[in-house]
């Protein structure tokens, strides 16, 4: 509060009355395991001594786990919807315990991260009601400030905690997870620039040309297969590619996004028959004017004026969050034959990622860290990072969500870290 200048009552505004009635839980849980001044008294223990003749025998056994319980920051794995999941205590350590949880296992995904407490109920692990969402970035950031302030720095390295300091746990959590998401809610997103594979600044931009009178997509399809900057991937679809580059480039300390073939050629964008139209969809305004070039001339008198629509990232996140659909409505497409093909590009694109610079490895290739203890330990945390946000669909059947990424772990040599 005195960070971000606020006061108790604009919590709620600020995070949302869901989340401020869970910071208030996690208050409360913490103070359920309190030993109280000036007697030593706990409030579980003198409500089960004055009041406990009215609850249920399997009521009072959870309030004492509560009461002898630890908030900690947990990793999730291994989840069974509408069963449970496994949890790995990221400060404490230890192996990981299966939680019996119904509601929480119906949105929690691998390698998601949480703050809560795994209470153990006859023989039966449970979270209580207080269970913060972490995001990735806020979680390794907690850990290694917590290593950092004990002397620790390797992640291989067991915390040793006192009771005392089981004690801030819950405050230091709660507190590190407000400062993840005030700034957030409080103002607007800072977004980084992204640039494509050119250095050329991410502009999405998508330049529709109509069929004149008579022509067909076939027509068309004949007369795009002419230009050898094109490869056909389906009936109605073309990659655009650019020239192979000699060797992997190195990090430019700018954000770069971009997709490859397996052999690491640059697919400058796509083409796609649409009814009576071809898209061509591209990620700059250079581009954009060169491919309208290319169409243009290839398809000399098939097709009528261009019309261009261009989105930014900003804009096209906000349109992701507020769930706005597409200008034209994808085709319905089996799910056997869309997984197979977008799980192929998915193969190609992170193949070709291994021999590539990652920012979050510290601008080296994949390959090039896993042969050092501390490259594998980053390694899979940039796994976990992947498996994470691609498993973020609202349809658990989405080809995004169903990619195994297996084949990496044990492509890199690090099976036994996942």
């Amino acid at each position: 509060m005195d960070e971000f200048d606020f006061g108790y009552e604009d919590l709620a505004d600020i995070v949302g009355d869901h989340w401020a009635g869970v910071l208030w839980g996690c208050a409360f849980e913490d103070l359920l395991t309190r030993d109280l001044e000036p007697d030593g008294r706990n409030i579980v223990d003198d409500y089960i001594k004055r009041r406990g003749w009215n609850e249920s025998g399997p009521a009072k056994a959870y309030m004492r786990a509560l009461r002898s319980s630890v908030m900690s920051l947990y990793e999730v794995s291994e989840v069974e919807t509408g069963s449970g999941f496994l949890v790995r205590d990221l400060i404490r350590g230890g192996e990981p315990v299966r939680v019996s949880e119904r509601s929480a296992s119906q949105t929690l995904k691998q390698w998601d991260r949480i703050g809560a407490r795994v209470v153990e109920v006859g023989g039966r692990h449970l979270l209580s009601g207080g269970l913060l969402s972490f995001t990735m970035e806020a979680a390794e950031a907690l850990v290694a400030d917590l290593r950092r302030s004990k002397g620790k720095r390797s992640p291989r390295t067991m915390l040793s905690l006192d009771a005392d300091d089981l004690a801030t746990l819950p405050a230091l959590i709660s507190t590190a997870w407000l400062f993840d998401v005030v700034p957030k809610t409080m103002g607007p997103v800072s977004i980084p620039t992204l640039h494509n594979s050119d250095g050329e600044e991410v502009v999405f931009h998508r330049v529709r040309f109509p069929f004149a009178r008579g022509v067909t997509q076939a027509l068309v399809g004949e007369r795009l297969d002419t230009l050898r900057a094109l490869q056909r991937e389906t009936t109605h679809f073309w990659n655009w590619l650019g020239d192979r580059p000699g060797k992997a480039s190195k990090g430019t300390g700018r954000m770069a996004w971009g997709v490859t073939m397996e052999d690491g050629t640059p697919v400058l964008g796509n083409v796609e028959l649409k009814g009576r139209a071809l898209i061509l969809a591209v990620t700059s305004a250079e581009r954009a004017a060169r491919g309208t070039s290319l169409i243009a001339d290839a398809l000399a008198g098939l097709v009528g004026t261009p019309l261009t629509t261009i989105e930014t990232v900003e804009q096209a996140m906000a349109a992701r969050m507020e769930g706005l659909t597409a200008p034209e409505p994808a085709p319905d497409i089996s799910p056997d034959i869309t997984t197979p093909l977008i799980h192929g590009m998915l193969d190609r694109q992170y193949r070709a990622t291994l021999d590539e610079p990652v920012g979050m490895l510290g601008d080296i290739t994949p390959r090039t860290a896993a042969k050092t203890a501390a490259g594998r330990d980053r390694l899979a945390t940039w796994l976990k990072h992947l498996e994470n946000r691609s498993s973020v669909k609202p349809d658990p059947s989405d080809p995004m969500a169903t990619y195994d990424f297996t084949w990496m772990w044990c492509e890199l040599g690090i099976e036994n870290l996942r």
